[in-house]
């Protein structure tokens, strides 16, 4: 029987269907509004802070810090049921937007994350995307 495999994000949606795309490429990206400067994430059509519709796309430099985090020690899904116990983090970026994702490359999610504990994007190749992941910086 095959491995189970990670749910991955529909790569054709209107609004996040870039923001995938470009993960192909290995680059996380985020907008900013050109008219209030606000960042925006997850991507949209729409500023959230003014409603505007002006949005540049930029490259994130995928460093961030912990802004919290769960430790998921059971799990009903045929992925995730084989990796606990994993952690699932709100991740601020270096550029402003807080993301969430997974940390990896730890030992005891219980004992080695903390609280702004410096992360660094590591990516998980899949055939049309990439999954960004964060591991210890």
């Amino acid at each position: 029987m095959a491995e189970p495999t990670r749910p991955l994000p529909n790569t054709s949606e209107f609004d996040t269907g870039p923001f995938w795309k470009a993960t192909r490429d290995k680059r996380l990206t985020y907008q900013v509004c050109d008219d209030c400067g606000a960042v925006n994430f997850y991507p949209r059509r729409h500023c959230m802070s003014c409603l505007g519709n002006s949005l540049t796309v930029r490259d994130a430099s995928g460093r961030g810090k912990v802004y919290s985090f769960s430790v998921i020690r059971q799990s009903y899904h045929p992925f995730f049921r084989n990796v606990v116990p994993y952690a699932v983090a709100w991740i601020d970026l270096e550029e402003g937007p807080r993301l969430l994702s997974n940390v990896v490359g730890v030992e005891d999610p219980l004992q080695d994350i903390s609280i702004d504990m410096p992360v660094m994007v590591e990516w998980e190749e899949h055939e049309d995307v990439c999954i960004p992941l964060f591991r210890p910086a």
